[in-house]
């Protein structure tokens, strides 16, 4: 196994360690960060590590979900996807970075509503 592979399996067996909405939340926060990163066209680098490292979480915990949060985090992983294979031109085009930035901010409040890290009636969509 190569050094690589070690550190993502201890990053694993941290990660499982919390609790489900814990997980959930981190996954919340990688998404809060993406839509930060979209405002600075020189994090792309870091924002497309941020992708990868949420298509773990979401991978990572899907399985411990609730059905209908199966589906949503198997939509978002779809999304994350779609994005690192046209990364480049999307990080390029302020408009579809805007885009991207936009969709992450919907999926994070979409993803803390189903988190159960708020009581119900704290969360307002827009």
């Amino acid at each position: 196994m190569t050094e690589q592979k070690i550190k993502l399996q201890a990053r694993k067996e941290r990660y499982l360690r919390d609790p489900l909405p814990v997980r959930l939340g981190n996954l919340v926060s990688n998404l809060t960060r993406l839509k930060s990163f979209a405002q600075h066209p020189a994090m792309a680098d870091a924002a497309r590590r941020v992708v990868h490292e949420s298509e773990h979480f979401i991978e990572w915990t899907a399985a411990d979900a609730a059905l209908e949060v199966q589906v949503e985090l198997i939509e978002l992983q779809r999304l994350l996807a779609q994005w690192q294979l046209g990364w480049d031109e999307i990080w390029a085009d302020g408009e579809r970075r805007g885009s991207a930035a936009a969709q992450a901010d919907i999926w994070a409040k979409r993803i803390l509503e189903r988190s159960g890290l708020l009581p119900p009636a704290a969360y307002q969509p827009e």
